[in-house]
């Protein structure tokens, strides 16, 4: 199974969007600086994150997007299936009915044992993706990894964040 590039920046745009404030919020542009990519081709995932409500959209000069909810409540199934969509990744064309002399009917009621097989997995890695939160995987902060990676995202956040204020 191969899931497309914006998966993998998806989530870590959420990742990054969780060390924001409550009232900050970051612009597609400086989200897909930070992370080297497009931000035409982020701006897609991004924007079908907040159709999902996963993210929150932001408008005007002070905008951009911050997570819509706790990081410990967004799963990665949320965000695979935000920017994937739910179609299973398996899909049987049934060509066991093809080709010389296929079986009568009556014996394709039932999926084979290649579809059963292939969603039974599919089950099993849908469900341990919906048990991995955001808050789950943002790392232990006192490995040097972390270290280097909270860093680099502080500074970052810092220089772009933007604080959505009250008008008075």
């Amino acid at each position: 199974m191969k899931l497309g590039d914006g998966v993998e920046q998806a989530i870590h745009c959420v990742l990054l969007l969780s060390g924001l404030g409550a009232d900050g919020a970051l612009p597609a542009a400086a989200l897909a600086e930070y992370h080297g990519v497009k931000t035409s081709y982020l701006l897609k995932h991004l924007q079908a994150m907040a159709g999902a409500r996963l993210l929150v959209s932001i408008p005007g000069p002070r905008g951009g997007y911050r997570l819509a909810r706790p990081a410990q409540e967004i799963t990665l199934l949320a965000i695979v299936l935000a920017v994937e969509g739910s179609a299973p990744a398996f899909r049987c064309a049934e060509i066991r009915q093809r080709g010389p002399e296929p079986l009568p009917a009556q014996f394709h009621r039932l999926p084979c044992g290649v579809a059963s097989a292939m969603l039974r997995a599919e089950r099993a890695y849908r469900a341990e993706l919906a048990n991995i939160t955001i808050a789950d995987i943002q790392g232990d902060p006192s490995t040097p990894l972390n270290q280097a990676i909270n860093q680099r995202s502080c500074v970052f956040l810092g220089l772009h964040q933007r604080v959505q204020t009250e008008r008075t």
